[in-house]
């Protein structure tokens, strides 16, 4: 069944909430609710915290759409970027117990609507490359995986890998 949202844009008020839903959708036992952990990958509770969020915030060209229930419950964001000719998307999260329910089709489809006003040609991101679910369900909506690896950054205040790993560049042509 399709969640009722609504897609804004956040903004620095919205940050302490959106920290929250982050940080569940992806660490800490909160997130073993949804298929999108990382909990058996990183070490901690945290994927960000309002700090960085906010100075991603501030970054040129930089947006935060937030998806919000008819009730008003946050329940899903990603971040948007536009980098060069291409806009990244990055912590594309939906609260663990609404995942599975289109949540996360409608904030790609918002993204998507971004690049173009923003007329950017293409939509790339960085999905860690053992996470085979989560690529296959991008590839599902028009992703395909570039070859391109990058090394995933140690951040202890973040969470340590618990073992190798590494990010896959993911790209959709608009």
């Amino acid at each position: 069944m399709t969640e009722a949202v609504t897609i804004t844009r956040a903004t620095m008020a919205d940050v302490p909430a959106l920290v929250r839903l982050v940080n569940r959708a992806y660490r800490g036992e909160a997130s073993r609710q949804g298929w999108t952990t990382e909990a058996d990958l990183l070490t901690g509770d945290l994927r960000t915290d309002e700090a960085t969020l906010g100075l991603a915030m501030l970054e040129p060209a930089a947006v935060v759409l937030q998806a919000v229930a008819d009730g008003g419950e946050l329940c899903g964001c990603v971040y948007l970027q536009k980098r060069g000719e291409r806009l990244y998307l990055g912590m594309l999260a939906v609260a663990p117990e609404k995942q599975a329910s289109g949540i996360g089709k409608k904030l790609l489809v918002a993204a998507k609507q971004h690049a173009r006003v923003w007329k950017c040609p293409a939509i790339f991101m960085t999905v860690i490359s053992i996470r085979s679910e989560l690529l296959a369900w991008y590839e599902r909506h028009g992703f395909h995986d570039t070859g391109a690896r990058e090394p995933m950054p140690v951040t202890p205040r973040f969470g340590v890998p618990t073992r190798p790993l590494e990010f896959a560049v993911l790209e959709k042509i608009l």
